[in-house]
């Protein structure tokens, strides 16, 4: 007590004022939370993190949602599934009939009569052929003239032009017996009836009508996030990722992986070229290796809301505060000295030039 009343004697306005001694404790506490938070930003390191939302998809075209759809016109015959149906690969789906019920009768008449033209007129083919023989070796003896062996060669052409004309009849009339065969709509592979949109016998359609709604089971799912552009050329292919899926528990803290609970990883698979509609570059991930799968149906559906957290350099929480309020890019030492190396900089001037930065 001596030396502090020693000591505020050579402080006259301060003795006068006399503080008391809370007032004295909390000044003690802001001067040493002043020096502790300073400490704290200089050492301890932050995680920079490229942030964005997307959504679970599916990497294969073959596997997302599917349209069923009608392969030839007519009306709905019978269905065989519902919403909610499980089906694999083959079962049938929806019968489809043509509005005319002796369509397939009156195509069958039709080849019947079309093998016969075929037949008549190989037939003449080959009569007409040996008539070319015949006028040919009559020519040669002088018994015939060559108008004669003219038009038994114009008789063999006509000939080949109605045989390839049948043929040709028969291949059409193949062709929409095929269609109608198709007329039995069956499922692409395995999946489930999501959604039925068609109706009963009295419903027409026309070819490529939607009909159902089928999701693909199985499938390989990856995460499509949307980064900003400043921080699209920052990112490489194979970089850690962490995600949070839409209604599962989690707790994340960016800077901070290894204090994040709830959480999964993964690894960024490509980024586009291109921005997306919404001007936002799109970002693939994928499962990582050796790492907890991501959790599968009915807990993460396709097209759930994804939001992710892609890992970047190891900062200090004051550079990170500093540069979030000057809204300065993401730091990639990598990318930087690739960029200045391009662009001609020396190795020396690059790395005065990061540490500047």
């Amino acid at each position: 007590m001596a030396s502090r009343d020693r000591a505020l004697s050579r402080f006259h306005t301060l003795a006068r004022l006399n503080p008391p001694r809370p007032l004295r404790a909390i000044a003690a506490m802001v001067i040493i939370g002043i020096a502790v938070s300073v400490v704290f930003m200089i050492y301890v390191p932050w995680v920079q993190t490229s942030s964005g939302a997307g959504q679970v998809i599916a990497i294969n075209p073959q596997d997302r949602l599917q349209n069923v759809t009608a392969l030839v016109p007519g009306r709905i015959e019978k269905w065989y599934v519902q919403d909610g149906s499980i089906v694999k690969e083959g079962d049938p789906i929806v019968q489809i009939t043509d509005t005319d019920p002796l369509l397939l009768q009156r195509l069958s008449a039709e080849r019947s009569l079309a093998e016969a033209r075929a037949a008549a007129a190989e037939s003449a083919l080959g009569t007409a052929r040996l008539d070319v023989g015949r006028t040919s070796t009559l020519f040669r003896e002088g018994l015939a003239s060559q108008r004669e062996a003219e038009q038994a060669r114009i008789r063999v052409a006509e000939m080949e032009a109605r045989v390839a004309e049948a043929r040709a009849a028969m291949t059409q009339i193949d062709i929409n017996l095929a269609r109608q065969s198709l007329q039995l709509v069956r499922a692409p592979r395995n999946g489930v009836i999501q959604r039925i949109n068609g109706g009963d016998r009295a419903t027409l359609v026309s070819m490529g009508d939607v009909l159902a709604t089928f999701a693909p089971t199985e499938a390989r799912r990856v995460v499509e996030i949307y980064v900003d552009g400043r921080d699209a050329p920052l990112i490489r292919p194979d970089q850690r990722v962490r995600l949070e899926f839409e209604g599962w528990p989690a707790i994340q803290f960016s800077g901070w992986p290894s204090a994040a609970v709830g959480l999964f990883d993964g690894e960024v698979q490509q980024v586009d070229l291109a921005a997306s509609t919404n001007g936002l570059f799109r970002v693939l991930v994928r499962e990582a290796k050796g790492k907890a799968r991501w959790p599968g149906e009915p807990y993460v559906r396709l097209g759930a809301n994804v939001r992710g957290w892609i890992a970047m350099e190891e900062v200090s929480v004051g550079f990170e505060l500093w540069r979030q309020l000057n809204d300065f890019p993401l730091q990639n030492p990598a990318l930087m000295q690739e960029n200045q190396t391009r662009a001609g900089v020396p190795s020396g001037n690059a790395t005065g030039s990061t540490a500047a930065q």
